[in-house]
C-alpha cells in the first residue's frame, strides 16, 4: 500500500512548516498541506476554546476539541478520497492526541514523523519570528513527543528542512506498477 498521510508532529518553532513545503517539492505527486495553525487562524477570536497564556502555555477546551475533531474528519475524508495529504500538527495531549489522528485516520497508511528541536534552538527561532508568544517553543520541545510512536524522526537544529524533508520522503511508500517494477 501507498503512504497517503503523512502526519509531522513537533513543538512550536520546530521547523514543521518549512519541512513540509520542502516535502511538498521533493515527492514526486502532489500532496496537501494542513496545519493546525491553519485550523487555529480560522476560529474565531472569542469563544474557540484555545487560550494562549502569557508564560507560553496553550489550553484546549471542549469547543476547541470540537472543532479540531471535525476539521481532522475532514482531512481524512479528503485522504480517503484519494488526496495525499501531510499534516502538520502539535501534539499538544502527546500520546492522546496520536491516538485521535489514529482512530479518525484509520484504514489509510500513515507516516509519522516527528520532528525534533532543541529547546534553546526552538526559543530562538520564535524569537526571531516574532508572531509566536514567547516560552511556547520550550514548553513544548519535548512534551508534545511524549509516549508517541514514529516510523521516522528529524532533528532540525542542525539539519536544513529540504535535507529532513528528504530523509522522510526516503520513507514514503509508492505504488510500483508492473512497468516500473
Amino acid at each position: 500500500m501507498a503512504t497517503q498521510v503523512i502526519v509531522v508532529n513537533g513543538g512550536s518553532s520546530s521547523g514543521k512548516s518549512g519541512i513540509v513545503r520542502c516535502l511538498q517539492a521533493v515527492l514526486p505527486d502532489p500532496w496537501l498541506a494542513f496545519g493546525v495553525d491553519s485550523l487555529i487562524e480560522a476560529m474565531p477570536g472569542q469563544g474557540a476554546g484555545i487560550e494562549f497564556a502569557p508564560d507560553g502555555a496553550v489550553h484546549v477546551g471542549p469547543q476547541y476539541m470540537t472543532l479540531e475533531a471535525a476539521w481532522a474528519k475532514g482531512i481524512a475524508a479528503m485522504a480517503q478520497a484519494g488526496a495525499r495529504v501531510i499534516i502538520d500538527d502539535v501534539f499538544l495531549g502527546g500520546t492522546a492526541t496520536q491516538d485521535r489522528w489514529r482512530r479518525v485516520l484509520d484504514g489509510l497508511d500513515v507516516l509519522w514523523v516527528g520532528v525534533r528541536c532543541e529547546a534553546s534552538v526552538a526559543a530562538g527561532r520564535e524569537i526571531a519570528r516574532g508572531d509566536r508568544v514567547r516560552g511556547m517553543a520550550e514548553k513544548q520541545a519535548e512534551i508534545v513527543h511524549q509516549g508517541v510512536v514514529y516510523d521516522v524522526e528529524v532533528d532540525t537544529a542542525g539539519t536544513e528542512s529540504l535535507d529532513c524533508a528528504r530523509t522522510i520522503a526516503a520513507h514514503v511508500r509508492t505504488v510500483r506498477t508492473a512497468s516500473s517494477a
